[in-house]
């Protein structure tokens, strides 16, 4: 007798995907929970003498200090400064991103490195096999035959899904061991000019001259080794910066290591406030212990203000996600506002005027938890002083959310936030 055919087979099709779909998913889910929250306090506010030591001992990086540090605010800042630091390499490049997209900017990226390289400086490159997916294949060959070497981080395929959700995040630049660049740019057009429209983001670099370069270098250099060819790394010891009055550390995330000193240093800096702490950051999305953190702050008398991406993102169900959060942190006291003109893509924290944190890292799961981060703590008063002065400069195009308007906010809008804040533990 001959076997009856399914009349659907597209219908059947479909739903086995939508189950595979709903497994990885919920595998994911339970990967990425939290297995317990971390209740962590201070013992010594961030003014204390004893702090930076205290900080670094307790998140396992050595504290350097004579290191000098310039902000670099937006693409027709920062670009330039990092195209010059290339062009005049002398001995080795070591560069680092997540973002290399077509348009101009990967345009002058690729040529100068490819120069630099042909020029007989040894060129080290790592190129997120995701974040990279739209770099054009001439770009990377060009690379190549120049004698660049270049790691392809975490390549997946259908047999190692698993891996799609570990990614390197980290915007690291160091030039002959000496100077350095970190922070959110990566390698678009959308990052150039002026943060002047919404096609072009707010974000936040910054150059660094010192010991910290050296540090940086060698956290580039754990996701070079094991890139399929010999890597001999080399340090330079750069001295002390002129003008210099820091003491700073390097913080890297890590979950092949299953490393987490990048988010007890978020928590310990909050722990460490005994009056203010503000807060740039996309993709602003909390757990029960970062949470914690701040409401336990707030009951200290910390004034904590908040900046972070409005309707303007790349990433809307990020966006609903994290304001799902919203009403508990406006009931509580913490200070919320949304930049309005463009994507904000700045991530910096400053706490009590005196510790600053910068680098590639957002305030969330997937920064703290899941990504290869890396993140630089200074304690400068002269530092804090230029990130506050551009924090209040974005507060002044920025909304400031209160409690009664944002609880009449549309239904829909509440069922969104709701929905996505079930996946906020990967985002």
């Amino acid at each position: 007798m001959q076997k009856t055919q399914p009349r659907h087979p597209r219908i059947t099709l479909f739903l086995k995907i939508v189950v595979v779909a709903a497994i990885v998913t919920a595998t994911v889910l339970a990967v990425a929970q939290d297995q317990e929250t971390v209740e962590l306090r201070s013992a010594i506010s961030a003014e204390d003498p004893a702090a930076p030591e205290y900080l670094s001992t307790l998140v396992a990086a050595d504290l350097v200090a004579g290191n000098a540090y310039d902000v670099l605010v937006n693409g027709d800042h920062v670009f330039p400064a990092m195209l010059r630091a290339i062009e005049s390499a002398k001995e080795r490049i070591s560069f680092e991103t997540y973002i290399y997209d077509k348009g101009r900017v990967a345009d002058e990226f690729t040529d100068a490195l490819e120069k630099a390289a042909r020029r007989g400086v040894t060129v080290n490159i790592i190129l997120d096999a995701l974040g990279t997916g739209s770099m054009e294949k001439s770009h990377f060959e060009r690379l190549q035959k120049a004698g660049c070497h270049i790691v392809n981080f975490n390549p997946t395929a259908w047999y190692s899904l698993e891996e799609l959700n570990y990614r390197t995040h980290r915007k690291i630049l160091v030039v002959d061991g000496s100077v350095a660049f970190t922070g959110g740019v990566g390698i678009a057009d959308h990052w150039l000019g002026n943060a002047q429209d919404p096609q072009h983001w707010r974000d936040t670099h910054v150059r660094i001259e010192g010991q910290i370069a050296r540090i940086l270098e060698a956290a580039f250099y754990e996701n070079f080794v094991g890139g399929g060819f010999t890597v001999t790394p080399v340090l330079t010891d750069p001295g002390r910066a002129h003008d210099a009055d820091d003491q700073s550390m390097v913080v890297r995330s890590s979950p092949s290591d299953g490393a987490s000193d990048l988010k007890r240093l978020y928590l310990l800096a909050i722990a460490m406030a005994r009056h203010s702490i503000e807060i740039s950051s996309p993709y602003f999305v909390t757990d029960e212990s970062t949470m914690w953190a701040l409401d336990d702050a707030r009951k200290r008398g910390v004034t904590i203000r908040i900046l972070v991406e409005s309707d303007v993102t790349d990433h809307k169900s990020v966006k609903y996600a994290s304001r799902d959060a919203y009403d508990g942190m406006l009931e509580g006291g913490i200070q919320i506002y949304e930049y309005r003109p463009t994507m904000m893509h700045t991530k910096t924290m400053v706490v009590d005027g005196v510790l600053n944190i910068f680098g590639s890292a957002n305030f969330d799961n997937r920064s703290l938890e899941l990504n290869d981060e890396v993140n630089v703590a200074v304690f400068s008063r002269r530092l804090a002083e230029r990130f506050l002065q551009d924090f209040d400069h974005d507060l002044r195009v920025s909304q400031k959310l209160s409690l009664e308007t944002w609880r009449d906010r549309p239904l829909m809008d509440r069922v969104h936030e709701h929905f996505w804040s079930y996946f906020d533990e990967v985002f």
